[in-house]
């Protein structure tokens, strides 16, 4: 195993080189000059001089490029041109809001998803499978700002039960923290609870047929000790490996949910980067997003090699 994790650390540094380069590369593409915005209406030519030098922007690509590297590696992910804030400050101050509503949001879709894919498997064909099946299918149809504006209507408006918009963090107030976030949580795990309903499914079935299996049963164990003990846990490696690039995308920002639901989150503060052209914003949101993308399979790939005794050999 030490072998196993050597090896796929020891990848992950060429991997973060590529991933920031093409961070660095494609930001120059986005439209629209930094020190122009910050000079304001006026435009005076030796503000824009004195921004474009003190910003790095007249100097080639490459070296700028290092400048950035440089930095990252100090810690420094820059300055906000709009705020005047480290990003390291903003990415600290949102990424505790994105990741509570990825954790909840992960932790409702696997409660709904992998025991409605295990059911359905095991009951092929029934009136539980259809159902199970329905359900995937709306997940996967339904628009995540549709969904969460029906729940606004519903539990805020009509009902009175939940806040509809705003954050309420947990150290302030638990209780209304949960209140503000639990709507928000289920839509994003509705879709989410679709996707690896259908492939718990897939995999459920592949297992169900194999030999192993059917031995267990003409063994005389029981059909619930058969599927949770033998067949689930060769199933998982799938779902395992799904759930985690699910996690990532969660982390990378919710845009569409956070912005109906006013949450502060990585979505809302990459969209305001863009329209504000924050480009340092923009490149540290997407650098911190990638590297959890890679952290998160890497611990995947850890968690197959466990669950998975084949995979040891």
């Amino acid at each position: 195993m030490l072998d196993f994790l050597a090896k796929r650390l020891l990848s992950i540094i060429p991997t973060l080189i590529l991933v920031s380069m093409l961070i660095f590369g494609l930001q120059q593409l986005l439209p629209g000059d930094p020190a122009h915005v910050l000079a304001g209406e006026e435009q005076d030519p030796t503000v824009i001089a004195y921004l474009r030098t003190k910003l790095h922007l007249d100097e080639p690509l490459p070296i700028r490029y290092g400048y950035w590297v440089g930095g990252v590696l100090k810690g420094d992910l820059g300055e906000s041109i709009r705020s005047q804030q480290p990003v390291l400050a903003l990415v600290k101050e949102k990424l505790p809001v994105t990741l509570e509503l990825a954790v909840l949001a992960m932790a409702i879709a696997l409660l709904i998803g992998i025991p409605a894919g295990v059911v359905s498997a095991v009951g092929r064909g029934r009136w539980w499978d259809y159902a199970a099946n329905v359900f995937a299918l709306w997940g996967l149809s339904t628009p995540n700002f549709w969904l969460g504006i029906l729940m606004i209507l519903l539990f805020s408006v009509e009902l009175g039960w939940l806040p509809a918009s705003g954050y309420v963090s947990p150290f302030e107030d638990l209780r209304a923290n949960l209140a503000s976030m639990v709507m928000p949580a289920f839509v994003l795990g509705n879709a989410i609870a679709a996707v690896l309903m259908r492939h718990t499914r897939s995999a459920m079935l592949q297992v169900l047929s194999a030999d192993y299996v059917r031995t267990a049963r003409a063994k005389g164990l029981s059909m619930p000790k058969v599927v949770i003990k033998h067949a689930l846990r060769n199933a998982l490696t799938p779902i395992i490996t799904l759930g985690a690039l699910e996690f990532g995308t969660l982390l990378s920002g919710a845009v569409l949910t956070e912005q109906v639901f006013t949450i502060p989150g990585f979505g809302k503060l990459i969209v305001d980067s863009v329209f504000n052209r924050d480009y340092a914003v923009v490149q540290g949101v997407v650098l911190v997003t990638a590297t959890a993308y890679i952290v998160l399979n890497l611990l995947a790939d850890l968690a197959s090699f466990v669950v998975n005794p084949r995979l040891r050999k």
